[in-house]
């Protein structure tokens, strides 16, 4: 199964309304006063993954999960104080009349498990599934719900045996969850390691016969396979493909720099070799060919994708700045290692933000064979790129800058001599605000700079 956040497909199976009554008696009797605190450490030892400083906030517990994880205290867990289990109390309970159909249930349901099965053959009347720890097979009623899984499907269970029968045949617990055959593997080999840690641990080499592990550690197939959902929620995350409303790569990963000597700059910048430049970034309309900053120098990067060669990298030169845009923080480390090595300590740095624009993903976000793809809208790139182009400009109004001397900015714009470098500065960054090639509107308003230095306004654009 290609999914992230839904790593399997969860199916839900009728059960006899006998075995439903039995089990809602078991489940009443589990939230009486004297057993509640036994209920609550039982499910919070098969969902641990989802508790506490785990996954909790990251994911929720699928509904099968939770299912299974009740199943398990009901049928699997014995109480840590003592006293009997669910099934015994219900056995041995004088107050209330059990129907013979309902009691006749609770040695199938003591002797139930928990398993990882392999699926042998399936149609709408019979499916013959075998378990991937001790090669058993068994034959379960078939249906809607599982006639599509190919065979070689993994199935997270709890089979539960038909009362007075001897055979092979079972019923389902209720619920279960498909996975793809690597995923079972993995699942299985995951809690293999898990039984081998607890073998040297207790210093005893052997827990039994496979049936007796699970029976008595089936909630680890319940944490092997959170497992699995972390981290395939974390591979789709990693390969998300950001893209802008035009359809290219969206450069969400921003460097920002200062420099002094553009000649330098330029030359270490064209002799990368993956580099090659673009046009310079053009005037406004209107401006003549003297008038304004001086137009930007521009890198690019490309690289194929399958929908050709597009660009995944940005560095925008000007007299004062450099501003490198990635389509992630791998590739912008990448680019600034190399930065670093060549240019040294003729950067300085003034901040970066590689957080991605905040989405929650759909399932069918994540079913899809390639990489999730997340179009990003004008408005957000504005937001994002104003968040960070706010906190450093206004950290850069008190910090020393070469182009002034060694002098911040903020205590050179008091000098009358250098109050109109200051604000040439500033200009620069206005007429090559990242936002205006990206969205066509700067992201950032310059008058609060300039205010925040002690310059006048400038007249609006």
């Amino acid at each position: 199964m290609k999914l992230g956040s839904e790593r399997a497909a969860g199916f839900f199976v009728p059960l006899p309304p006998s075995l439903v009554s039995v089990l809602a008696r078991l489940d009443a009797l589990s939230l009486k006063p004297g057993f509640s605190l036994q209920r609550e450490l039982a499910l919070a030892r098969a969902l641990k993954p989802y508790i506490g400083e785990g996954m909790s906030g990251v994911m929720m517990p699928l509904a099968q999960e939770t299912e299974l994880a009740g199943l398990f205290m009901i049928c699997d867990f014995y109480p840590e104080d003592g006293q009997l289990s669910l099934i015994e109390q219900l056995r041995d309970v004088v107050t209330e009349h059990v129907p013979d159909e309902e009691r006749a249930w609770l040695d199938p349901l003591k002797h139930s498990r928990m398993d990882v099965f392999e699926l042998v053959s399936s149609d709408s009347a019979r499916v013959t599934a075998r378990s991937l720890g001790d090669g058993a097979t068994v034959h379960l009623p078939g249906g809607d719900f599982i006639k599509n899984a190919p065979p070689g499907s993994g199935i997270l269970t709890r089979v539960i045996s038909q009362p007075g029968e001897g055979s092979s045949d079972a019923i389902w617990g209720g619920c279960g969850l498909l996975l793809s055959p690597e995923d079972a593997a993995a699942l299985i080999e995951t809690v293999a390691e898990w039984r081998r840690e607890l073998e040297i641990e207790t210093g005893s080499f052997t827990l039994g016969e496979w049936r007796e592990f699970a029976k008595r550690y089936g909630y680890m197939l319940l944490w092997a396979f959170a497992q699995l959902r972390l981290d395939a929620l974390v591979d789709a995350v990693v390969h998300i493909r950001y893209r802008g409303s035009d359809g290219r790569p969206y450069l969400y990963a921003v460097a920002l720099y200062d420099h002094h000597d553009r000649r330098v700059f330029a030359d270490q910048l064209s002799a990368m070799k993956e580099l090659e430049p673009e046009q310079s970034s053009r005037r406004s309309a209107g401006e003549s060919a003297g008038s304004g900053p001086p137009p930007a120098s521009v890198w690019v990067q490309r690289v194929e994708t399958g929908a050709g060669m597009e660009i995944v990298a940005r560095l925008t030169l000007t007299s004062s700045q450099l501003i490198v845009e990635c389509d992630g923080p791998e590739r912008l480390d990448r680019i600034k290692h190399e930065l670093a090595a060549a240019l040294g300590f003729s950067l300085h740095f003034r901040g970066e933000t590689v957080e991605p624009p905040a989405r929650k993903l759909s399932v069918a976000d994540l079913t899809t064979g390639d990489p999730p793809a997340v179009v990003v809208t004008p408005e957000e790139d504005r937001a994002l790129l104003a968040r960070f182009l706010e906190k450093a400009y206004l950290e850069w109004a008190d910090q020393p800058h070469v182009a002034l001397g060694g002098r911040t900015p903020r205590h050179a714009a008091e000098s009358p001599l250098m109050r109109k470098t200051v604000g040439a500065l500033i200009d620069e960054m206005a007429a090559h605000d990242p936002g205006r090639r990206r969205t066509g509107l700067p992201a950032f308003e310059y008058n609060r700079l300039r205010a925040h230095v002690g310059l006048d306004e400038a007249p609006a654009e």
